[in-house]
């Protein structure tokens, strides 16, 4: 199943995505958007030039498990993004992902513009990989 993952801000949304394989996933660009209608739009449309049949958007639970203003903005996303898509739209637990992409980036030594265009790619991509683990480990994936 090709699916896209989501790791949505208020400025940048990161975008990946994985073939029918499901086994890479892969960065696929940055949304520099602001006006919160105008990214799920975007974002709709690249979902549909990706093909995607499923899509993961990141949901940044707080530490403790609670559900923050953060989270609801992004479940928000994701009900927006279901109703123009007619896609269905998973929440995914994305705790430390942006924490763990400034890592990545660190070992790679991508630094200043470079890195703030691609941060929320890479942190996309791990919100993919982790759901693609998920899959795989509990027989979901077909």
């Amino acid at each position: 199943m090709i699916i896209m993952s989501v790791d949505f801000g208020d400025a940048r949304t990161g975008i990946a995505v994985c073939g029918k394989s499901e086994m890479i996933a892969s960065p696929v660009t940055v949304i520099a958007e602001k006006d919160f209608n105008q990214c799920i739009e975007k974002t709709a449309a690249l979902a549909k030039e990706q093909r995607a049949e499923q899509i993961v958007v990141g949901y940044p639970m707080n530490m403790n498990g609670t559900v923050g203003e953060r989270a609801e903005k992004c479940k928000l996303f994701a009900e927006e993004l279901e109703k123009l898509t007619g896609c269905p739209v998973k929440l995914w637990d994305e705790r430390c992902t942006t924490v763990s992409a400034h890592n990545a980036l660190n070992v790679t030594n991508t630094r200043g513009k470079k890195r703030k265009a691609v941060v929320d790619a890479v942190a996309a991509v791990l919100i993919l990989e982790s759901y693609l683990g998920f899959r795989r480990n509990s027989g979901e994936a077909t």
